[in-house]
């Protein structure tokens, strides 16, 4: 199937000034739920066991205000981000084949239950471990725990933010490699750089204990040798059909 006519550069400008506004006002919209909602949030991450010896202490006039904004703003990207790679499609899309167009489509819902399995694997599996590991130290030095929100929260957030999109990584890849960019070759031959690099990531968002880096880097190797496995099979399905193209030129 062919492209579609391809546009001057005022209406690119334009679809793109059109794409971004729909995502400005999705934002806009999300974040006032999200501010609705962050009460509620937050009850609900209260009530959980890794919060069960956290006293919701401030320490500081704005602390309260701050954790409610940075929980809306959270919740805004969420739902806000599905609809952002939409438009996202919607703008390349006049660029893309048919068969393109419907292959990509399915890009949105992976990635967004990848960044929702990091998420979470983050918060129910990572976040207790570190925060378990830090109240043993804090125990065999003999000192007393007094967390606030701010405290709690904030670590949350730098940890399962990052870990989140570090899931995108496949999608990613698949996504390279339908442009050209990678190759399952080159990936191989990459591997042990890539190694030493998502080691150096994973080491960075955990405590320094061997424990918490293994759960975490464990994941991100597996999450690599997956992407190889992504790259190869979208590859030789693209050199499969470009052979099938030439056999079909060459008649």
């Amino acid at each position: 199937m062919a492209q579609e006519p391809e546009l001057t550069l005022v209406e690119h400008l334009t679809e793109l000034r059109k794409r971004l506004i729909i995502v400005a006002s999705t934002f806009i919209l999300s974040l006032a739920l999200g501010f609705w909602m962050a009460p509620k949030t937050l009850t609900f991450l209260k009530q959980q066991p890794t919060a069960a010896h956290v006293e919701w202490n401030v320490f500081g006039y704005t602390d309260g205000l701050m954790i409610y904004v940075k929980c809306a703003l959270v919740l805004a990207i969420l739902i806000t981000l599905p609809i952002a790679m939409y438009q996202l499609w919607l703008f390349v899309k006049p660029g893309l084949l048919d068969k393109e167009a419907k292959g990509t489509i399915y890009f949105i819902p992976i990635s967004f239950l990848l960044f929702l399995a990091g998420i979470s694997f983050s918060y129910f599996i990572l976040f207790p471990l570190m925060l378990n590991f830090m109240s043993n130290i804090n125990d065999s030095i003999g000192a007393l725990e007094t967390y606030g929100m701010q405290q709690y929260f904030t670590f949350m957030f730098n940890l399962i933010i990052p870990v989140g999109i570090v899931f995108e990584l496949p999608v990613i890849i698949l996504f390279l490699t339908k442009l050209g960019i990678v190759t399952p070759d080159r990936l191989r031959k990459m591997r042990k750089i890539s190694y030493f690099i998502l080691v150096i990531v994973g080491v960075s968002i955990t405590p320094p204990d061997f424990i918490s880096d293994f759960i975490i880097v464990v994941p991100l190797l597996l999450l690599f040798e997956i992407s190889i496995l992504v790259s190869s099979w979208s590859y030789k399905k693209q050199q499969a059909k470009q052979a099938l193209q030439q056999e079909n030129f060459e008649e």
